[in-house]
């Protein structure tokens, strides 16, 4: 069975839910697309932790080397990495026992949105968070 992202309603929901979105190969570089994006949900009110084990912190968050070293639970995993290293990371995401596993755009690896499925977690992928958040959801910036 081909594999299909959950409906706009379902997607709004798990935007809805309290918790904190664990963002796997955030840069500390404001120019790259995972930062902007991390930064724009940030800004929109959502807790962002960062795992990059090459940055201290990022948007003023500490970092973290991996999924596993996260102190805290975690509602949402958000991928920015190549498709095919997400497999371990779909791995960690269900050992940390995370909620939902999420592939940015472009992103799409079946073999991991089986692992997380498998488990219990919710998948989305080849959808920006960003993007997502802001079509479902248009609620005041903090800024």
């Amino acid at each position: 069975m081909a594999f299909e992202n959950p409906t706009r309603e379902r997607i709004k929901e798990l935007l809805e839910q309290p918790g904190n979105i664990a963002v796997v190969g955030l840069s500390d570089n404001p120019d790259k697309v995972s930062h902007m994006v991390a930064a724009a949900m940030q800004t929109r009110g959502y807790r962002i932790i960062p795992v990059n084990p090459n940055a201290d912190t990022i948007l003023g968050e500490k970092s973290y080397a991996s999924l596993s070293d996260i102190p805290e639970p975690v509602h949402i995993v958000n991928v920015f990495r190549r498709p095919e290293t997400v497999v371990p990371v779909a791995e960690e995401a269900v050992k940390i026992k995370a909620n939902v596993f999420w592939l940015q755009q472009g992103i799409v690896n079946e073999e991991a949105a089986q692992i997380c499925q498998a488990a219990g977690l919710e998948v989305i992928m080849d959808r920006c968070i960003k993007v997502e958040d802001a079509v479902l959801q248009p609620k005041l910036s903090v800024n």
